[in-house]
């Protein structure tokens, strides 16, 4: 399994269109991606305006059909002025406790 996270940080005129715009993402990712497992978007309860995303997939070449997708491609145009700063950083599964 390939894991992807990414830490978002959102101008704060935004959070709010910003937040119904990545959980329509992640939703559609996981009804529409076979190979996308799971789609977590977290929000810090200490600064509402930093967003994390916990992301699963089969494989690497899975993340790489997510970001060719055009739910993907739509996405992330449309969020692109809204977003301060993003890091993403991709991680093997090592053991998932069951």
């Amino acid at each position: 399994m390939f894991v992807v996270t990414v830490l978002f940080q959102i101008k704060p005129d935004h959070i709010h269109t910003f937040a119904e715009a990545i959980q329509a993402n992640a939703q559609y990712s996981l009804d529409k991606e076979p190979e996308c497992h799971r789609f977590d978007v977290c929000k810090d309860p200490e600064d509402s305006n930093s967003i994390f995303l916990y992301e699963v997939y089969e494989s690497r070449a899975a993340f790489g059909l997510h970001l060719e997708s055009a739910h993907f491609k739509t996405f992330d145009a449309l969020v692109a002025d809204w977003v301060e700063s993003k890091a993403v950083k991709a991680w093997d599964l090592e053991y998932q406790a069951k």
